[in-house]
């Protein structure tokens, strides 16, 4: 039986938020995923050995993991972001890819393609401790100390922000096991075609590597 995306997320949290409008237009959402679905989900979380991003599609996982991701890309929740940053998300697609690991190549600074409309980052961690893998929304393309706002990586956190050529962010260094779900909603089917094949050429040559 399929559950509703409220059962799984506290879609009220979201309904509530304030997104920000400086540096650029976010919102973040503690404990966005409900106790029990971040449970199921990180039981049923892809196994992914290497660093980066992987394509849904590439990976197995088991029913909690996609029950969450069918909640996150419900029409319920695009239709709540797209109020809350202010943009128009009816109709357009949605690109999901899995990260199980960061290394030392990752968090660099960067805006996010211009392919894509709102970036939504949720995190499937225990409580983080670590320095590192903190991700920081700044205020520059130079500064990783210049942030308006640092998220943890943990316990069902939810980040999204509006693409924009100001929206840069990026994370200290950690590796290790850092697990993220993003859900990228596309300017169109045809983009994101291509951007599914990017991603899963790169997990291929991730999975070749033994650098990686």
């Amino acid at each position: 039986m399929t559950l509703s995306a409220a059962m799984l997320l506290d879609l009220d949290a979201l309904q509530a938020a304030t997104a920000a409008r400086e540096p650029f237009d976010y919102l973040i959402v503690p404990g966005f995923v409900r106790a029990a679905a971040v449970t199921e989900a990180a039981g049923d979380f892809p196994r992914i050995g290497r660093y980066g991003s992987f394509p849904l599609k590439s990976l197995r996982y088991g029913p909690g993991f996609a029950r969450l991701v069918e909640a996150l890309t419900s029409a319920a929740v695009g239709d709540l972001l797209a109020e809350k940053l202010g943009t128009d998300l009816e109709g357009k697609p949605t690109m999901v890819t899995v990260r199980g690991r960061t290394g030392p190549r990752d968090g660099f600074i960067h805006t996010d393609s211009l392919t894509k409309i709102v970036t939504m980052l949720v995190y499937l961690n225990e409580p983080w401790e670590a320095p590192g893998g903190r991700l920081r929304l700044l205020r520059s393309a130079t500064d990783l100390d210049d942030y308006a706002a640092e998220v943890p990586p943990e316990q069902g956190t939810m980040l999204a922000f509006l693409r924009s050529d100001r929206s840069f962010h990026g994370h200290k260094p950690f590796t290790g096991e850092r697990r993220s779900l993003q859900v990228n909603w596309m300017t169109d089917a045809a983009v994101m075609r291509r951007e599914e094949l990017r991603h899963r050429v790169s997990a291929r040559l991730k999975q070749l590597s033994p650098f990686t």
